[in-house]
């Protein structure tokens, strides 16, 4: 089931079936796409950037909140919702269920991916950071 597997993995596939195509991936474009881009920003402004990724990463974030307090929302309203759901001959109750679980789910799931670019952001500044630290480094040792 391909459908559940991550980047590295499809990454991966298509480097095996054809590893002379590879440049051309969807997967890396993106990723050149972004470091090409952050290349082009001075390095006070990108570690303004980091900073604010490193924030955003490690952050709870608004939508593990709001599915946190739902239940409680649940909690408040729960006499009036138990009449809604069980009223005789009524399918509310599977509506209801099979609602809440889908928007946690896809709630959980853009909240992870988000999580998951951040980090990737993330990576691609700090090598570009590095890389700009080297070459300083090296133009500073070679006036010596």
């Amino acid at each position: 089931m391909n459908l559940f597997r991550g980047d590295a993995h499809k990454i991966y596939i298509r480097l095996k079936k054809n590893p002379e195509t590879i440049r051309e991936s969807k997967y890396l474009k993106e990723l050149h796409e972004v470091r090409s881009f952050y290349e082009s920003i001075e390095s006070d402004v990108l570690k303004l950037i980091f900073f604010r990724l490193i924030k955003e990463k490690n952050g709870s974030g608004m939508i593990p909140i709001f599915v946190s307090s739902i239940p409680f929302l649940f909690l408040i309203f729960s006499q009036h919702l138990q009449k809604i759901l069980s009223e005789e001959g009524s399918r509310n109750w599977m509506i209801f269920i099979v609602c809440y679980i889908t928007g946690i789910t896809l709630a959980l799931f853009f909240h992870f991916r988000e999580k998951a670019w951040a980090s990737s952001h993330i990576e691609i500044i700090k090598d570009i950071l590095e890389e700009r630290k080297e070459k300083l480094n090296n133009l500073t040792e070679d006036e010596e």
